[in-house]
């Protein structure tokens, strides 16, 4: 029996593609271990959507078109899990997101599960951290124009503004994009307290960059989308200081986090990140529910919508997994800054 997992394996956004890959191979691995699912081995199919969306249409055909492959763990970017959504919906087939956040993912597919928060959710405790933790008065922000950056923007701009914050500037941006010093230049201008970037690391990296050797001193905020290590390696020094928030934390306490820490440490010689550990839980939960199931893609699914309350839900590494009625996920947030070149947990935790 076969898993698909799907995500950006090549490309821009690579980095998040290795530690997906990463979790479900350890994930597959332990299960293949202890004696598979219902006695049969775990096998995973990797697709390759490069982040792009017309890829992932073309990615979901081939997943969903095999009749081995009983779920479907990915996509990772909101715009891709949407792409290849028709095609999973069509076909009959779960689509199960370890880091789609886009409010409307979900709502739109029975098919379609996640097992992180929303961006509304997340948005506005972005907001929250810049009033609160921050202190800021004021912020600017910059968004990628795609589904993730555009719903986080939306919902942070919102709550900031309930809160009583000064939004002195919003501004698009493209994937890819080199060159922010105008933008920079112009938010500078404004004296922001708090600079928001509404995107994934590539984008940041570059625009804190840019801003740091321009003398900007504006406190930087992120969304999960920043969490890669590849924004510290791209950004250096001047990403110090940079507080995001992040829907697991691998210093959270408890046995399950530790355990899963050293076993990801012991097979690849690196740390799990974020996606790696929300990955792992999501091919773990796949497991127990085709365990119970068994191999017919629409038992399968009913079993996950099934998952929901507390009670009924999975207890991974990153939490209990359990779904609403739209097969959303509600899991708390942490909230993070980088020091000495790592991610840790801020001293200041909203609740």
């Amino acid at each position: 029996m076969k898993f698909g997992v799907a995500g950006p394996m090549t490309g821009d956004l690579k980095e998040f593609g290795d530690m997906i890959r990463k979790g479900s191979e350890l994930a597959a691995a332990e299960i293949n271990a202890a004696g598979g699912i219902n006695g049969k081995k775990l096998e995973l199919e990797f697709g390759d959507d490069q982040a792009k969306p017309d890829q992932a249409k073309i990615v979901a055909e081939k997943l969903a078109n095999d009749p081995q492959i009983l779920m479907v763990v990915g996509h990772f970017n909101s715009s891709c899990t949407l792409a290849g959504q028709t095609t999973y919906d069509r076909v009959g087939v779960v689509e199960f997101s370890p880091g789609s956040t886009n409010p409307t993912v979900c709502e739109k597919s029975k098919w379609t599960f996640r097992n992180l928060y929303r961006d509304d959710y997340q948005g506005k405790l972005l907001a929250r951290v810049a009033r609160e933790i921050l202190g800021a008065k004021s912020v600017c922000v910059f968004y990628d124009n795609d589904d993730y950056g555009t719903g986080l923007k939306d919902a942070f701009v919102g709550e900031a503004r309930a809160q009583g914050l000064e939004i002195l500037g919003v501004e698009a941006y493209g994937r890819g994009t080199p060159d922010y010093s105008a933008t920079l230049d112009v938010f500078n201008s404004k004296k922001p307290d708090v600079i928001m970037i509404s995107g994934v690391y590539n984008e940041a990296a570059t625009i804190i960059r840019q801003a740091r050797s321009k003398g900007i001193k504006a406190q930087f905020l992120g969304g999960d989308g920043l969490k890669s290590p590849g924004l510290i390696d791209n950004a250096g020094d001047a990403s110090e200081g940079l507080v995001l928030t992040s829907p697991f934390s691998i210093y959270a306490k408890g046995a399950k986090a530790e355990t899963f820490r050293k076993a990801f440490f012991e097979k690849f010689g690196k740390d799990p990140d974020t996606w790696a550990a929300l990955t792992y839980d999501a091919v773990m939960q796949g497991a127990a529910v085709v365990r119970v199931a068994g191999q017919d893609r629409s038992k399968i699914r009913d079993a996950m919508a099934a998952m929901d309350t507390k009670e009924k839900g999975y207890d991974g590494v990153t939490g209990i997994t359990f779904f609403d009625r739209n097969r959303d996920c509600a899991k708390p947030a942490f909230v993070e800054i980088v020091k000495d070149g790592e991610f840790i947990p801020h001293d200041r935790q909203l609740e």
